[in-house]
């Protein structure tokens, strides 16, 4: 758990106020606590105060520019650098942590905002509202072409599931989805050679006409194709 910045406590999961001090907690992952303003102001607007967001460098692996509102304390990302972010901040993570997955969320405070939808600093285009990741308990605000919000707090709270091997959980469902996928994909190949042959598949991965001849056709070099692309 994250600590405040000017008395120590305890901060709340993807929480930016100390509820002891009252301070304002920035940014702080694996013990990075300050940024440099790269500029005094950038185009883009923040979606929650309609001001003009700051360009920040986190000084991760050299040069890391983000956009980051002095208000809130929200950071808007452009399309790969929060993934990035949080990979080059959170390593060494081997194991998945399931009751710790679920405390971070349970400690997790509650939402400072109404559930709405954002426009995109860039683009002013409302954007999605997405789960980000298995049990992240974080639901981010996408623009597909120009990149991710978030509010002040969840990236903490991020790097907190990382942490915990929230990113392995997700990789780990994510080939589950996978699999049932593929499995439902050849039944349902298996049921339209059945209709349209008159045969059924045999035990060899091909099909079995009612004469008893193995054939490999078509729908077997789909099968092949299915296997292959969901290794």
């Amino acid at each position: 758990m994250a600590n405040c910045s000017n008395c120590s406590a305890p901060l709340l999961s993807g929480s930016i106020k100390c509820e002891y001090c009252g301070s304002r907690n920035d940014i702080d992952l694996k013990g990075i606590n300050y940024y440099t303003t790269n500029e005094p102001d950038s185009e883009r607007i923040c979606p929650r105060c309609n001001i003009r967001l700051k360009t920040i460098d986190l000084k991760v692996e050299g040069k890391f520019l983000v956009e980051r509102c002095d208000e809130c304390l929200g950071l808007f990302f452009d399309p790969g650098e929060l993934e990035a972010l949080l990979q080059a901040t959170v390593t060494n993570v081997f194991a998945i942590d399931r009751s710790r997955l679920n405390a971070i969320n349970a400690t997790r405070r509650a939402e400072n905002y109404a559930i709405t939808y954002l426009k995109c600093p860039i683009c002013s285009t409302m954007m999605n509202r997405v789960n980000f990741g298995a049990k992240s308990g974080v639901v981010v605000d996408i623009c597909k072409d120009h990149g991710v919000w978030l509010d002040g707090g969840e990236l903490r709270h991020l790097a907190e599931w990382m942490k915990a091997g929230g990113k392995l959980l997700d990789q780990e469902r994510q080939e589950e989805r996978k699999r049932q996928e593929a499995e439902a994909q050849l039944e349902l190949l298996k049921q339209r050679s059945k209709s349209s042959t008159g045969g059924e598949f045999s035990e060899y991965g091909g099909f079995r006409n009612y004469d008893g001849n193995d054939t490999d056709d078509l729908f077997e070099l789909l099968k092949k194709a299915v296997i292959f692309f969901t290794r």
